[in-house]
């Protein structure tokens, strides 16, 4: 197992209680397997889990004013998702901290999604016990702003781009419009689809998605970034494959 200096310095913050930082990085196999009282990680999960969920509550109420609660949701949901935190615990080699017991060790706990989302939202809520509120909010920009362009392409794809698509095609005189999905990739829980959208029958562009509305949503804006890029020939723009 790494050393705990080293993951401070992933954090970017250093523990004046490292027992905090210790019990955050235990499963409940490697303290039941001693005698010594030694405390998991699950009760800091759940602290962790519930301050995670209002700062990033926070942090999109206050960065985008204009968006409605139901919008702030679906943002809020791609942001705490399993899928989405254990991206940050691998970039910390998250798993490589942890103390396990040997059952998990033997299974390969230390690449479990489960494990890894687990300890990290456990990390949060021990930072916060030990440092506040303010400390807590920095971990978990340190994370979040560098998926900004993340978000900016969340909320573009919250934008009904297949009825303005629909509509641009109508008053242009052109045809029908069909999505068809051409590939999933990834496990279920973290599935990404590739939808072409296809303008009587000839490609019209692709798009991707975590789910198969973004990918059509995200085919959708790419036909018509291509027609408004070309706007004196928007039916070349939107049937000319590539």
């Amino acid at each position: 197992m790494s050393s705990i200096h080293d993951l401070e310095v992933e954090l970017g913050y250093s523990f004046k209680n490292v027992q905090l930082l210790t019990q955050a990085l235990t499963h409940s196999s490697h303290a039941n397997e001693r005698t010594n009282g030694e405390r998991d990680n699950e009760q800091l999960e759940f602290l962790g889990d519930s301050i995670l969920g209002f700062l990033v509550s926070d942090y999109l109420f206050r960065s985008y004013p204009n968006l409605t609660e139901g919008h702030l949701s679906r943002l809020k949901g791609f942001f705490v998702s399993s899928a989405n935190l254990v991206k940050y615990a691998e970039r910390i080699h998250l798993g490589s901290y942890l103390q396990l017991g040997r059952g998990e060790e033997k299974t390969g706990g230390r690449m479990k999604q489960a494990l890894l989302v687990d300890a990290l939202e456990a990390v949060l809520g021990a930072v916060y016990l030990d440092g506040g509120m303010d400390q807590a909010r920095r971990l978990m920009l340190r994370f979040l702003e560098p998926q900004m362009e993340d978000v900016e392409e969340s909320e573009r794809q919250l934008v009904d781009f297949k009825t303005e698509l629909q509509e641009q095609l109508q008053a242009r005189h052109l045809g029908k419009i069909e999505y068809i999905v051409i590939s999933e990739e990834g496990p279920d829980h973290q599935k990404l689809f590739t939808v072409e959208v296809m303008i009587d029958g000839e490609f019209g562009a692709r798009g991707a998605g975590l789910t198969k509305k973004a990918a059509e949503q995200s085919a959708a804006r790419h036909a018509l970034e291509r027609m408004w890029a070309t706007e004196d020939k928007p039916s070349e723009a939107l049937t000319k494959n590539g």
